[in-house]
């Protein structure tokens, strides 16, 4: 229920994003830190988790995957907003219909999971549909790719992040993860607002009383569905995870549609492709739901 929350929340951001024009893809980034880490500050304080903040930093590991993450969710927080503002939802849509494909090679690479046969035909048909797609463009989707990998190692880093004890002996939970994540961010993040308004670049103060408020609002926004994915993540096998990452890019597609952004024959056929792959990804997982757990003699 967590994932499913979390992803249609985030299924539904193009819209978000192109309200928040025309501030610069940068200034919404470095927003949604700044106001997602004064969300955490409360929600620490409320919850009395600082003692789990100051255990996290003092565990190389959990620090090391946290500033992996904070640097891919970054990374992917500004690709997407930059697709968005510059009319490319249906290629960041893309990224997350090819997102779980990555999730599964991840699976594969990094923690030795093997893959049935099924599987490797669906990430066959995902690799084709993105050739298909980049002779259509005359160049690789670097926005969909980039999306897909992003996300994908965020996945990974919160799934092995859930499998290690602290400094305290435990593990860490959704909120003390977020709030390290934007903590680490939060430096490079004031120093572009900071920037930003020295140059007469920002547009917080300079759009009226609507556009602050979606732009502080960015903070909630950004942590609900983030919390919710952390729970999920840190619960359940990659292949669910990949599982539910189907509905955002669903969602986001529908938003592209009535944005107005249309698409050539040759992209339906890519995108088709895509669908194929997730189509026979997604067999493969019932398949193995409903294949009988042996009972030992």
């Amino acid at each position: 229920m967590a994932g499913a929350i979390a992803y249609g929340i985030w299924g539904v951001f193009p819209f978000y994003f192109h309200a928040l024009a025309p501030a610069p893809a940068v200034e919404v980034l470095a927003h949604r830190i700044l106001w997602a880490l004064l969300v955490c500050l409360v929600l620490l304080t409320a919850l009395r988790r600082w003692g789990a903040v100051a255990a996290v930093l003092r565990s190389p590991r959990q620090r090391g995957l946290l500033a992996v993450a904070a640097v891919v969710i970054a990374v992917n927080w500004g690709v997407y907003v930059h697709g968005v503002a510059s009319g490319h939802v249906l290629e960041a849509s893309l990224g997350y219909f090819v997102n779980p494909l990555v999730t599964v090679l991840l699976g594969v690479v990094v923690l030795r999971e093997r893959l049935r046969r099924l599987q490797w035909v669906a990430v066959a048909v995902g690799t084709v549909a993105v050739t298909v797609i980049t002779v259509d463009l005359g160049r690789p989707p670097w926005i969909a790719l980039l999306l897909a990998a992003s996300f994908a190692t965020y996945g990974l880093m919160k799934n092995r992040l859930g499998q290690v004890a602290g400094a305290d002996g435990k593990g860490v939970d959704a909120i003390t993860s977020l709030s390290v994540e934007t903590l680490l961010l939060g430096v490079p993040a004031a120093a572009a607002v900071a920037v930003l308004t020295a140059t007469g670049g920002s547009t917080f103060t300079t759009e009226g009383p609507g556009h602050t408020l979606l732009l502080a609002l960015t903070g909630v926004t950004t942590v609900v569905p983030l919390v919710l994915f952390a729970v999920a993540a840190s619960r359940v096998p990659l292949s669910t995870i990949g599982l539910l990452q189907y509905l955002t890019p669903v969602l986001q597609f529908g938003c592209a549609l009535v944005l107005g952004e249309r698409m050539a024959a040759s992209q339906w056929a890519g995108f088709a492709l895509v669908w194929v792959a997730l189509l026979l990804l997604s067999t493969d997982a019932l398949r193995g739901r409903r294949r009988p757990v042996p009972v030992p003699a």
